[in-house]
């Protein structure tokens, strides 16, 4: 099985200031008719048809749903999709938050997740991990992307919440560029990954807070739109 993963920028779509361009998030305040004109993009550019979108309705949770086809509307209370189906994809959208990608090519088994602080915290990655050996994947063969996010930096946070994140979180307490308390969850994400025997993790730099092209919550002020980080299976 071939294992697709795709990232977008905010660049190329039709949706207008401050979202502009390419927003794929449905409840940030944009435009219908934009977000309806950017999903058709999308779904042409990866070559699936727009109903093999799978979308999360994404609440900071740990909760992982597996899915066996298209969905009718974003999947309920969910921060992780897995599926063993080929040629449906699935979306974690974010704008500061980390998306992580697996996949285990061998078993066909793939999630998206969408790990913000809180999802991170809760053990929204060790649930999608779970779900995925329930459904046949070996943590031995999963393959990780962990995609753009505010990196340790910039993402600035109180001493309490920098200690209780790391709590659960072993290795996302950092310093941030001014020398205050702040935290990395890649880096946390990135451990949780390898203490399992997780050993192909790749790890995109981008810091969504310093590049422009990428969208972020808190660069600006909570007024702005979603990128997506996308996973799919293709039969080789």
């Amino acid at each position: 099985m071939r294992i697709r993963r795709v990232t977008t920028t905010r660049e190329g779509g039709s949706s207008s200031a401050p979202f502009d361009s390419f927003n794929l998030g449905g409840k940030v305040g944009d435009a219908p008719e934009a977000l309806a004109a950017n999903t058709r993009k999308l779904a042409d550019g990866i070559g699936l048809p727009e109903d093999h979108l799978v979308w999360m309705e994404q609440i900071h949770g740990r909760t992982a749903t597996v899915v066996d086809g298209p969905q009718q509307a974003a999947v309920e209370a969910s921060d992780a999709l897995v599926t063993a189906q080929p040629g449906l994809a699935l979306i974690a959208l974010t704008a500061d938050c980390v998306p992580v990608l697996l996949g285990d090519p061998e078993a066909g088994v793939i999630s998206a997740v969408h790990a913000g602080r809180v999802g991170a915290r809760v053990g929204v990655l060790p649930a999608a991990l779970k779900s995925m050996r329930e459904a046949g994947a070996r943590l031995d063969r999963v393959e990780a992307l962990i995609g753009p996010a505010a990196c340790g930096a910039c993402y600035e946070v109180p001493h309490d919440m920098q200690a209780d994140v790391e709590k659960h979180l072993p290795g996302s307490a950092c310093k941030t560029r001014k020398g205050t308390a702040g935290l990395d969850l890649r880096a946390g994400l990135f451990e949780q990954l390898a203490q399992v025997g997780i050993a192909k993790i790749g790890v995109d730099p981008r810091c969504t807070m310093e590049t422009p092209e990428l969208y972020s919550h808190r660069r600006d002020d909570g007024r702005t739109g979603r990128f997506a980080s996308v996973i799919w299976m293709e039969d080789e």
